[in-house]
């Protein structure tokens, strides 16, 4: 299962780096596969660890912001692993390039 997500801490002020970098510790503590991009994260795993990892995030933000958006999509393709690479290979292959991506 792929879980993109963003979690956004709402009355901290504008400068929001160091609550993302303490969530990306989190998730790179976790040991699943993810993808940092510009304005989301991207899990590969288990249903169950995907989302108490998601979980674990959103908790810690609500301990350092008054108020927490958390926005998640799901990709559950039954028998597909690899595919935090796999998706974007598929689209190059059709391409017949290699694309710019995070």
């Amino acid at each position: 299962m792929l879980a993109s997500f963003s979690i956004i801490p709402l009355g901290v002020g504008e400068e929001l780096s160091a609550h993302v970098a303490r969530m990306l510790d989190v998730i790179d503590k976790s040991g699943l596969d993810y993808k940092l991009g510009a304005m989301q994260t991207t899990v590969e795993g288990d249903f169950d660890a995907v989302m108490a990892l998601i979980r674990e995030c959103h908790i810690l933000m609500q301990k350092e912001a008054p108020r927490v958006l958390t926005s998640i999509t799901i990709d559950d393709r039954t028998g597909a692993s690899g595919r935090l690479n796999g998706k974007i290979s598929d689209v190059e292959k059709q391409l017949g390039r290699t694309l710019s991506h995070e």
